[in-house]
Formats: structure tokens, sequence, C-alpha cells
């Protein structure tokens, strides 16, 4: 029997799962989530990312079909700048995880956990989420797919039948948005839950920490109108990406998108402005379904179409 793992990085969480690759669904009870402190040194947070696999595979050992021979795969959804294909990461000037720079994680997190027959394999974090978001019931008849995450960055992934693409020209290079020019900026300064803040404080000079949920809960003209900005920047800058790549489907996850309420209706009203009938599909679970995304790096097919254009960066 042989056992898959999956695990999702964020920047100050873990979250690890085991997924019966049958019908790529997770097994009960083998869930588990930790804060992480990023600053931290390579052995606090190496230990702690342990720490939580640990329990994975603790629920998974006490299952009654485990056996100690049991070859297990862990796969993981990692942020960037990494070397996905050697597992080294080169988190660097990014303010976060820089304690681990050039480091092996599989060969740190080898001395760390409770079994002995582990594999690893890497794929960046926006393309699980991707990947986990093709394998839906919703996305089923669809195959060019954009999946993006908004939350504390800006993260994108464009997929044709479940594979990242990152070079083309229909795909901006490496597949990525968030550092592309928009307006006097990059999208990453548009796009995530630091923009929503200096927003709400300058239209009502009020300060507030607690992120997007925090602006949504007051629903007020300024938050409304502050929505309503965002979903038009959105599609504004979505929309060329969109046609390039003749997307059927756009999924949209993470933390901002938990507040979709405030802003979906009025982005499917500018793409339909722009003869854009894409189908938006919101993910609240982001977590789980890029931990799904990951597992599938052990779809053997999938695997070998992918692991020699594994992108650096």
């Amino acid at each position: 029997m042989a056992i898959t793992i999956g695990v999702d990085i964020g920047g100050s969480h873990i979250s690890s799962a085991a997924v019966n690759t049958n019908d790529f669904v997770i097994i009960s009870e083998t869930y588990f989530s930790g804060a992480i402190d990023n600053k931290a040194s390579k052995e606090v947070i190496i230990k702690k990312w342990a720490e939580i696999i640990n329990k994975t595979l603790k629920a998974v050992q006490e299952k009654s079909e485990y056996a100690e021979t049991d070859k297990i795969g862990i796969a993981f959804s990692m942020p960037g700048p990494f070397q996905y294909e050697s597992g080294i990461a080169m988190f660097e000037g990014n303010d976060k995880y820089e304690s681990l720079y050039n480091v092996s994680v599989s060969e740190e997190l080898s001395k760390y956990l409770n079994a002995a027959d582990i594999t690893f394999r890497f794929l960046n974090d926006a393309s699980c989420f991707g990947v986990g978001g093709s394998l839906l019931e919703n996305a089923a008849s669809s195959s060019k797919i954009i999946a993006i995450t908004l939350g504390t960055g800006f993260g994108a992934a464009f997929l044709d039948n479940k594979l990242p693409i990152t070079q083309g020209n229909n795909v901006p290079h490496n597949g990525c948005l968030w550092d592309k020019p928009f307006k006097d900026s990059i999208a990453d300064s548009y796009f995530s839950t630091r923009w929503f803040l200096n927003e709400y404080e300058k239209s009502t000079g009020e300060k507030l920490t607690d992120g997007v949920k925090e602006i949504a809960a007051i629903e007020n003209f300024s938050t409304a109108k502050i929505f309503d900005e965002f979903a038009e920047n959105l599609n504004v800058f979505l929309a060329p990406f969109i046609i390039d790549f003749e997307a059927d489907l756009l999924i949209v996850g993470g933390n901002i998108a938990k507040s979709h309420h405030l802003f979906l209706s009025k982005l499917q009203e500018n793409f339909k402005g722009k003869n854009i009938n894409t189908t938006i599909s919101i993910v609240e679970n982001t977590e789980q379904i890029s931990i799904l995304g990951s597992s599938y790096l052990y779809d053997e097919i999938f695997w070998e179409q992918i692991k020699t254009e594994l992108p650096y960066f």
C-alpha cells in the first residue's frame, strides 16, 4: 500500500492531510494544521513542520490497513522562491522563512519524521491550488482554467487539462500574475489584503489590522465602494489574460474569496461588459484544495508530464 500525504505551506501556517489517491479526497481524521513563526530559526521551522506532518502520519498509521513497509509519499504545496525539482528552499529578500535559504527541505525534514520509506515532491503553491481546483466536480467539464488566490499575496496558475502552463504566447511569464504591471505598481499591490487596508484607511482615516474579514463585516458605503473598485480593478487586469488563454473557468480562492458576496456579482457584471462568459467558481477551503493539488503529484501519469518542467521561481 502506498500512502500519499499532501502538505500546504503558507506564510504563517502549515496544513497536512492524507489523501485517497483513488478519488482524491482527504481521508477523515488525518487533517492537521498549525501556526508557524516564519522568522524563526531553521530548526524551529522544520521541527514545527515535522510536528504537524507527524500527526497526519500517526493518524494514518493507526488505521488497520497500514503496514510499516508501506511507502509514503509527501507532496508539498510550497511558496517560492524555491527549487521545486531539487527541494531546496531559496527564500531570500521576501521576509519569510529566510532561515531556510539554500536548505534541502526533504533532507532536514527526514530527520524528524516518524516513518522510514518516504519520498518527497514539490510544486508551487498557486499551481497546487489550481490543480486541486481542477479536480473538483464542478471543474470536470473545463479544460482551460485560471486559478487565483487572493490573500496576503496574489497567486495565480494557468492550467490546460490539469497541467500548469508556465510558458507560451498565451500565458504570462512563469504563469505568474503577482509581478505583472498594473496601474502605478504591480498586481500584488492591488489584489492583496494590504490594498484593502490601505483603501479603508484612505477612505475613513481609520486603521484596521484584522484584514479583509474585518472590512467586510462593516458593510457601509465606504466598504461597498472599496469592494466595487476591487471588482473593477480585477476585471480590468484579468480580462486580457482570460481572453488570451481562452479560459473557460476562473477559480478564486484565498481569504479574500470568503467575502465574495461583496464583489462577485460586480465582477461577473464587469466581465459580461467585455463579452467574457468565463464561469467563476469560488473556493473557500483553499488549504484543503491545495493539499489535494499537491497530492496529485503522486499520480504517476501527471508526474511524468510535469517533472521535467518544474519551475524555479
